[in-house]
């Protein structure tokens, strides 16, 4: 479900990511801040672990030029504050990374009225880049390439044949599941990066799918399968290190290779791709739902 026999593409970050003088990045990897950007913003909901990741990185990189941006992905209003820190206090905008997310967690909705997951891990995301894309259009005109990486996962592959019923996308859908909810959302990422690539050919989009990885997101999901708790022994012995699974992400925000529009999986493997995932039909629904949802 979660892996790619695929055979994944050569990527060093230490040497295979170019300078990043003059450059500033939305979301933070310790790879990038080796790489001299002249600015990073490290984006969470809580201000208090986002500085202490902060000084973290700075103990490996002294004086790497990190801004705290306290935003929540499933707040309106927070996206619209962090979001105008940005435009304020920078004057450019070349690798938009998005990120965070939640994973299979009760039934909810967002302060703004959508289902919890679907509301942070796509809306939220569709949101920061709307508000954004002055920024990054400016940016362009420099002749600058900006990036623009959705963080999805194969999770995709498992979304219900009734995903993006849209009037139900305002709804808790607890007939659907923690996991069918997320599976939702993660389907929801790949159309709507497939779009924004047709939108604005000016950018390079990709989605990626990370791999398995050490992180917290598994442990905090409460609302998955039988079958997905018994897998999660298994799952975190072949599960790979935080810095193993940025690469697919910080490879796509870099390397030549990349073809705008496409979902890649670690690292750097196409086509792994299911029909409704490139339905550019719904793809164009969800984008002009999301549009208005946003303007309104």
């Amino acid at each position: 479900m979660f892996f790619s026999c695929n055979k994944s593409v050569a990527f060093n970050p230490e040497s295979d990511i170019p300078s990043l003088a003059g450059k500033v990045i939305l979301q933070c990897i310790l790879e990038y801040a080796r790489h001299s950007p002249s600015q990073i913003w490290l984006a969470a909901r809580n201000p208090e672990r986002c500085q202490a990741a902060a000084d973290e990185i700075r103990q490996k990189v002294p004086n790497v030029p990190i801004r705290i941006l306290e935003m929540d992905l499933a707040s309106f209003d927070s996206i619209q504050k962090a979001a105008q820190t940005v435009l304020t206090e920078s004057d450019r905008l070349d690798i938009l990374m998005l990120n965070a997310g939640v994973m299979a967690v009760p039934p909810g909705l967002t302060k703004d009225g959508y289902e919890i997951e679907f509301g942070t891990n796509h809306m939220g995301h569709a949101l920061l880049t709307k508000l954004l894309m002055p920024l990054l259009l400016k940016t362009t005109d420099t002749g600058a390439e900006v990036r623009v990486v959705s963080m999805t996962s194969t999770a995709f592959k498992q979304a219900p044949k009734d995903a993006l019923d849209f009037p139900r996308l305002r709804t808790t859908a607890e007939d659907m599941g923690g996991f069918g909810r997320y599976s939702q959302s993660k389907l929801a990422n790949i159309l709507w990066a497939r779009h924004l690539a047709k939108v604005y050919p000016q950018l390079t989009v990709a989605s990626v799918h990370p791999g398995l990885v050490q992180t917290e997101l598994m442990d905090r999901a409460s609302e998955v399968p039988a079958i997905m708790r018994a897998f999660r022994g298994v799952a975190k012995m072949m599960a790979v290190t935080v810095d193993q699974g940025a690469k697919n992400q910080l490879w796509a925000s870099v390397s030549e290779q990349v073809k705008s529009g496409e979902y890649y999986e670690p690292i750097g493997v196409s086509g792994q791709i299911t029909d409704n995932a490139k339905d550019d039909q719904l793809a164009e629904k969800l984008w002009d739902w999301t549009q208005k949802e946003l303007e309104s």
